[in-house]
């Protein structure tokens, strides 16, 4: 078995991913000595307790990361700034502090001003995830062939990004990197917008008239039930990703919004040429990704 990357680990919010990464070091070892779960909602430590995916449970985030080397926030993004301001007094001096957060730019704006001397910030985004949520959702194997994307602020010691990549390596991702604008950009193309769209379908579908709704449910094909199930979501997450991630979101709905109108246009007017090349585009896509075995 690996040498431990870090002697105490500590995991603050145990949802789908925190969890996920428990699991992953009690399991498979090589993470961590000793993993400290941190979670504040009701019942969650007690549960996270009974499964046995941590060696110590805590609710108080400032006593869960004292004397840990390693500290990974996986909590909704919109309250790093307020768990950061809890923990910063006591992160122990050359501790790496890095996060799971789907917005990157919100996380160096909240994080970075209040990082202790010493303190070394990697920021960091598995790509990966389920519909579900809570400490029971997770599993070992969630990571296996996913991408997570570190973005490192200039200056970064490098010792302490080759640590965070490692663990990632070990729970099975590979690995980029690239600064917090441009991953804000990609994941709001590639995440974000089709969540907001997957949002606004269904909530379009529940406004119809209660008998074609009804009708609408029975026979819902195979794109419906698609978007339902990105639909189904955790709120707390996703509300602050779309928060704090606001410019690139907008940018790509409005690039989205002049997309979908012109091919509006195309069916108004019978444009068949055009209509075919879109579908043709969307068959690439879905071939490029299941080449990059990401389908």
């Amino acid at each position: 078995m690996a040498e431990p990357l870090f002697q105490r680990l500590c995991i603050i919010g145990l949802g789908l991913i925190g969890s996920s990464l428990a699991r992953v070091a009690k399991e498979r070892g090589g993470l961590a000595a000793t993993v400290v779960a941190c979670d504040t909602g009701p019942g969650v430590a007690a549960r996270v307790a009974e499964l046995g995916i941590a060696d110590v449970v805590e609710t108080d985030a400032a006593r869960a990361v004292e004397g840990c080397d390693g500290v990974i926030l996986c909590v909704p993004v919109g309250g790093f700034a307020g768990v950061m301001a809890t923990i910063a007094p006591h992160l122990a001096p050359g501790a790496v502090l890095t996060d799971t957060g789907s917005t990157k730019g919100s996380v160096l704006r909240d994080l970075q001003p209040l990082l202790p001397a010493g303190v070394h910030l990697v920021p960091g985004h598995p790509m990966a995830g389920t519909e579900h949520s809570g400490p029971d959702a997770g599993f070992a194997t969630l990571f296996e062939g996913r991408y997570t994307i570190l973005t490192p602020p200039p200056g970064t010691d490098p010792a302490a990004v080759e640590k965070v990549a490692e663990l990632w390596r070990r729970c099975g991702a590979m690995l980029e990197t690239m600064d917090a604008a441009t991953h804000d950009k990609v994941v709001a193309i590639v995440s974000h917008l089709p969540h907001l769209i997957a949002f606004t379908i269904c909530s379009t579908a529940d406004d119809l008239a209660q008998e074609t709704q009804e009708q609408v449910l029975k026979f819902a094909a195979s794109g419906f039930r698609d978007f339902t199930r990105i639909a189904a979501s955790d709120v707390n997450m996703w509300r602050d990703i779309f928060l704090n991630n606001k410019p690139a979101l907008l940018e790509m709905l409005a690039r989205f919004s002049e997309d979908a109108q012109a091919l509006g246009r195309a069916v108004r007017w019978g444009q068949a040429d055009f209509i075919e090349d879109r579908i043709h585009r969307g068959q690439k896509v879905r071939k490029s990704l299941i080449a990059l075995k990401q389908a």
